[in-house]
């Protein structure tokens, strides 16, 4: 079969192929250049791709061929094509290339999931329509109801299988595939082939084509890559310090859990970037809401957990931050896949605590290839110096003897009473308030010097040493030097340029050495 370089090489009708050069289309993907003239044909097509390589239009441009040039017409209460997908983004998502591929064709299609009302989605089917597409949950209930039947069923989609499984829909989608008519085209797409897919794909799929444009496990090439070790109670204040670059301009921050992915989001509005999380527990307004917001600019970060994600189809995403590693190391590769679409390049950075190390074991590993270590970004606020007696422990205090008996009545210090009546001593002068000390307790609204983070404003107002013009809510740890490497660049900047530069960096246990030595030197000086 002859290389196919353009979409206008392609066997597909004029209103396709203006509406593809309304969206600025001109040039195929890989998949959609080994997919699109097997399936122009009627031939079932096994493809392994992972998101964002172009496998919606690999499927949607035949699709759309194949029934505007059908004699069949759509009756009420069907579909003449069956789109299956795992999650409600990612029907939301195929739903709109339906309509912006098939703009100019007379053809209808719907989108139905779960979260929202049915009845709109019932009165849609009423009529019956030419595509629908559907999440398993909600389709069930609504064929369940006698809402949706597939007696003229000519085409069926079953779109990334393995995240099926893996969220625990692949009964559902058996369920569904059950009630539908043996004849008719077949599109399986899954980005990896476990056991259970392979057999699902066996039994659906008569003599198929098999594209495989990437594969399983590997990366893609365009994504630089790179890994900042840390402490897991540095995160938030590391993140902050790499949004600072402009550079960063649509990032996706994955987190393991949806209380986290709430964490970073309230975190990242302190700190004056627009941001919203994605996940399960958002309802459906919510999630919608967040994605627009995002895909329009308004919204600089999108925190997500890796089953929200996986719909997510965003042209220019600029990074992708793992504030949290994925146990899964397979969820790696799908969530750095977010950036780099559609040929352009793209940069992942991932946060590493020494829990995660091993996870990031799993990833080199799968990917077969290191990740590189960056050093960290510029502190967002001055370094500050401190004394030597503001890095130690604060002293026990030592016995003073036994107290003067009070009847019962207790000792109030730090209190600004200057005298007291005590219980049947007379009158007694009450100790004035001792200053903060180093060694010592703090005088009430004194800043004390031992808290964790010294620059936090107190009250709205900015403590000690913290800059004037710094956000309110945007707090600072300050940041030890020797936490980079020497040489190491200080400013962000490209992060291409960055990675340039890391060739000799030192193994990731040796970063602790210059911290430890700060150790010994402190416990000597006592």
């Amino acid at each position: 079969m002859t290389e196919i370089t353009k979409f206008s090489e392609l066997a597909l009708r004029a209103e396709i192929q203006q509406a593809l050069a309304a969206q600025g289309y001109e040039s195929p993907t890989p998949i959609q250049r080994q997919a699109i003239p097997h399936a122009l044909e009627g031939r079932d097509l096994l493809g392994i791709a992972q998101t964002g390589t172009g496998k919606t239009a690999a499927f949607t441009l035949p699709i759309l061929e194949r029934l505007s040039t059908s004699d069949r017409r759509r009756a009420p209460g069907t579909a003449r094509t069956l789109v299956l997908t795992p999650t409600r983004e990612l029907a939301i998502q195929i739903g709109e290339s339906v309509k912006a591929y098939g703009a100019n064709l007379k053809l209808t299609h719907t989108v139905i999931f779960g979260g929202v009302g049915q009845k709109p989605q019932t009165d849609a089917m009423k009529p019956g329509v030419d595509i629908l597409v559907a999440t398993p949950g909600r389709l069930l209930d609504l064929m369940n109801q006698g809402f949706v039947r597939f007696d003229n069923l000519e085409a069926f989609v079953l779109d990334e299988a393995d995240r099926m499984l893996d969220m625990g829909f692949i009964h559902d989608v058996k369920r569904v595939i059950a009630k539908l008519p043996a004849e008719r085209q077949t599109f399986f797409f899954s980005a990896t082939m476990p056991g259970e897919v392979a057999q699902l794909a066996q039994r659906l799929l008569k003599d198929p084509v098999r594209v495989e444009v990437t594969p399983v496990a590997t990366t893609a090439e365009k994504i630089a890559q790179g890994v900042i070790f840390c402490e897991t109670k540095e995160k938030r204040q590391l993140l902050a310090d790499v949004l600072a670059d402009p550079a960063l301009s649509r990032v996706i921050i994955f987190t393991r859990t949806k209380h986290g992915a709430n964490k970073v989001t309230e975190f990242l509005g302190k700190a004056g970037i627009t941001a919203a999380a994605i996940h399960g527990n958002k309802s459906q307004s919510a999630r919608q809401a967040a994605l627009e917001g995002f895909r329009a600019g308004k919204l600089r970060a999108l925190v997500a957990t890796d089953i929200a994600a996986r719909g997510i189809d965003i042209d220019g995403i600029t990074h992708v931050v793992n504030f949290e590693l994925p146990n899964i190391p397979e969820s790696y590769v799908h969530r750095i896949g977010r950036t780099a679409r559609a040929g352009a390049e793209g940069s992942a950075i991932s946060f590493c605590d020494g829990e995660e190390r091993a996870y990031l074991r799993d990833i080199e590993r799968l990917t077969r290839q290191p990740v590189e270590v960056l050093p960290r970004p510029p502190a967002t606020a001055p370094v500050v110096i401190q004394a030597n007696f503001d890095q130690r422990p604060p002293r026990p205090q030592q016995s003073r003897g036994p107290r003067p008996q009070r009847n019962g009545e207790r000792r109030e210090q730090g209190r600004d009473q200057g005298q007291r009546q005590a219980t049947g001593q007379g009158q007694e002068k009450v100790p004035a308030p001792r200053a903060a000390h180093p060694h010592g307790r703090p005088a009430p609204g004194k800043p004390d010097p031992h808290r964790a983070n010294p620059h936090k404003p107190a009250h709205g107002k900015p403590a000690h040493g913290q800059h004037q013009g710094q956000r309110q809510g945007q707090h600072h740890a300050p940041v030890r030097a020797e936490s980079r490497p020497a040489g190491a660049s200080r400013g962000l900047g490209s992060f291409g340029d960055l990675v340039a530069g890391l060739g000799a960096r030192s193994a990731p246990e040796e970063q602790d050495a210059p911290r430890e030595a700060q150790h010994r030197e402190q416990r000597r000086r006592r």
